[in-house]
């Protein structure tokens, strides 16, 4: 059977002050009407008996309010990057569907062409039920970005399906630009599709250690007094990068990771060449990213390439090019502002 599981440990620092620690991006409708993690279930298709959510203890409460049909809900006691999320999942799975096939997605991202994306999930499933292979959903890139992992693909297995060659970290701009004409690489998604023995398998090779720790959770007491000794390291480092049955789905669907203010610019709707939601006035400011939750108006005049948010309690202005940093600003916050 078919199974998702969808990884929505995130804290969403970059998104302050909207997000806050129980209530973190892929909790709230920043890109549509509904949130990001409501959109991930919607748009995957999978009957809720089969969704699981990997999230946070801190979360959960929010994410079962959210998605009331799902029950297979695990609450992390705390975050150890996605290589623990990923054994977890499939540990708890297997136990359940020995045979299941599974697609993991993160929480938080925007999709811009639900058809396509369902075909390209659906099309995955199907080869990880006949194949022993990892799959990994690369984006066809539309431009040069500097933000983004990147995997090189090599020879056409079939369909859209290619030998997944390397994974490479965040270029600078000149490689960005070589990978982009080469049409040799595809944006790192986080986006996976394998059947359960086939990654469970994986670990067994390549992480052994992590995956007999894992097998020892039974419960949720077993839970929190094993999982903070976990090793913290991505499913890419530790199992991605060290397989050789990786293959790659070309995902030729619109798709933003949404990583921080500035990348909303290409989600809200655009005046006086602005991206705002909410009440904005501006005199001669132009390429601002504008979020205000109401209550007020948010005015400015003569600036431009600012990102200024405004929430009931506090008010953030950086310039685009610092919105990465909003992170460091969340460190210095007291505990009211969290």
């Amino acid at each position: 059977m078919n199974w998702a599981v969808i990884m929505a440990g995130g804290s969403g620092e970059r998104f302050w002050p909207l997000s806050r620690r129980k209530t973190p991006k892929q909790l709230l409708a920043i890109t549509a009407k509904r949130t990001m993690i409501q959109e991930a279930v919607d748009r995957l298709q999978i009957q809720p008996a089969r969704v699981m959510v990997v999230t946070n203890a801190v979360q959960a409460p929010a994410v079962r309010r959210q998605l009331p049909a799902v029950k297979n809900i695990v609450a992390e006691p705390m975050g150890r990057n996605t290589a623990p999320c990923v054994a977890l999942a499939a540990v708890m799975i297997a136990r359940k569907d020995p045979d299941a096939v599974m697609v993991v997605v993160p929480a938080d991202s925007w999709i811009g062409d639900v058809a396509k994306y369902r075909t390209v999930v659906r099309e995955s499933l199907a080869l990880a039920a006949k194949r022993d292979v990892l799959i990994t959903i690369g984006i066809s890139p539309t431009a040069p970005h500097t933000g983004y992992g990147y995997v090189q693909v090599g020879k056409k297995i079939t369909g859209r399906f290619s030998e997944a060659v390397r994974f490479v970290e965040k270029p600078d701009l000149p490689t960005a630009k070589r990978y982009l004409a080469s049409g040799q690489y595809r944006w790192n998604a986080g986006m996976f599709v394998w059947s359960a023995r086939a990654i469970l398998a994986a670990y067994r090779r390549h992480q052994p250690a992590l995956l007999a720790e894992i097998e020892k959770i039974r419960d949720t007491r077993s839970l929190k007094r094993i999982y903070p000794t976990l090793e913290k390291i991505s499913v890419d480092y530790a199992i991605m990068e060290k397989a050789d049955n990786v293959v790659a789905a070309n995902g030729d669907f619109p798709w933003d990771d949404v990583g921080d203010w500035a990348a909303l610019a290409r989600h809200f709707p655009s005046v006086d060449g602005n991206a705002v939601r909410g009440d904005f006035l501006g005199v001669n400011a132009t390429d601002c990213v504008v979020y205000n939750s109401g209550g007020h108006l948010v005015g400015a005049v003569g600036v431009t390439g600012l990102v200024i948010v405004h929430t009931k309690d506090a008010t953030l202005v950086c310039r685009k090019e610092d919105s990465q940093r909003v992170r460091d600003l969340v460190k210095l916050l007291p505990g009211a502002y969290l």
